[in-house]
């Protein structure tokens, strides 16, 4: 085993790879060590601030699916061992996880060879930001553990998914509207509950996926939903992933609407595409690349309008809930700001390609302008 893992895990040539893979595949015995080795990388990965939707999503960016599908199975073996005290989000992850009967390789050696090229990116994985405990921790076991989705979140999944299945414009507007009005209602309940309860509620993390390609757009966008929500979202682009740190209400609000936001921007783009080839058009890289420039702009300043605008007449027409809830809100965004400084002392500033396709970026202001995201008060709706 000692001679299969460290050449195989730790030299860069494909032939120490091709020698552990005989040398395991030559010993049926050793499958349950190696199996025992594969969940202790998964625990180093814990260790070293990653999270199960992470080593899964990085798995697939690097790797292939039977890799994905053997990561997923220690994942969750390893993790079998903590029972239900698991961090905040952890659960979720968990159940998300890529499932299947794609058979594993029939042979023994090419089997081998997938599990070590898998081990040998477990290995390599960098430290990155802990966005919360390592599970079994002491830590974690004085946190409250997040129980089952709250039914308000449920309801605003359900009216953004039948916004984006809808076919009709106006039925899609009618339904974002009614989950952006439950998202600030949510979030703002929240607030004065924890502080009206003196209860210690603390900023929290998570982290989300920016996928190539045009993913500067995306997390451009992704940036927008953050500011709007009263969080910050660092990008990190060589991982391929944004952390966002907020408030838990706000957190949760991010994922939805910026997952809605995505959804309805692929679509848009696609079809202006459509329309474009059909005219004769042949270039696409461009026209995409201006379109999702175009639009993650132009969303962030309907966002940040919104929130401007929501921020203004938060508690109008209840005496007494304003004065209220603006010293709330201010309190969270300085305890927001302070913890994603903790997290990220040093960040910097990336230059963005410009957008270099006129058409592309017409049709992408356009999609934004049209994008069924009603701002955080139905007051303050804007037109398109």
């Amino acid at each position: 085993m000692e001679r299969a893992l460290g050449g195989a895990l730790y030299a860069d040539d494909d032939d120490a790879l091709d020698t552990g893979a005989s040398l395991l595949a030559a010993d049926p015995a050793a499958d349950a060590e190696l199996a025992r080795r594969g969940e202790e990388f998964v625990r180093r990965a814990w260790e070293r601030g990653w999270q199960p939707a992470d080593v899964v999503r990085i798995v697939r960016r690097d790797l292939d699916e039977v890799h994905v599908r053997l990561a997923a199975e220690l994942i969750v073996s390893e993790t079998r061992r903590y029972g239900k005290d698991l961090p905040p989000r952890w659960a979720t992850q968990l159940a998300e996880l890529p499932g299947g009967h794609e058979s594993r390789p029939a042979d023994r050696f090419s089997y081998a060879t997938v599990v070590l090229e898998l081990y040998r990116l477990l290995v390599r994985l960098p430290a990155i930001e802990p966005v919360g405990p390592v599970p079994g921790s002491p830590v974690h076991l004085a946190q409250p553990v997040r129980g089952d989705e709250p039914r308000m979140l449920t309801r605003i999944r359900g009216l953004l998914a039948k916004a984006e299945a809808t076919g009709f414009p106006e039925e899609a507007e009618a339904l974002t509207a009614k989950a952006q009005e439950l998202m600030a209602r949510y979030s703002i309940d929240e607030a004065l509950l924890a502080a009206r309860g003196h209860r210690a509620d603390v900023p929290g993390a998570c982290r989300i996926g920016v996928d190539a390609p045009y993913e500067t757009a995306k997390a451009i966008l992704l940036d927008a939903v953050a500011s709007a929500n009263r969080c910050r979202a660092v990008w990190n682009s060589a991982l391929g992933l944004s952390t966002v740190v907020g408030f838990e209400p706000d957190l949760d609000a991010v994922e939805l609407l910026y997952t809605s936001l995505l959804v309805q921007g692929t679509t848009a783009m696609t079809r202006a595409e459509a329309e474009q080839r059909a005219g004769g058009r042949k270039r696409t890289k461009t026209f995409r690349q201006s379109f999702f420039l175009a639009y993650a702009d132009r969303i962030g300043t309907r966002l940040a309008r919104a929130a401007s605008h929501a921020a203004h007449d938060a508690g109008t027409g209840e005496p007494g809930v304003r004065g209220e809830l603006l010293p709330v809100l201010a309190a969270r965004d300085v305890a927001v700001t302070a913890h994603a400084d903790r997290l990220f002392p040093q960040t910097v500033k990336t230059r963005v390609r410009g957008a270099t396709d006129a058409a592309g970026w017409q049709h992408g202001r356009t999609a934004a302008d049209t994008a069924h995201m009603p701002p955080r008060d139905r007051r303050d709706e804007l037109p398109g």
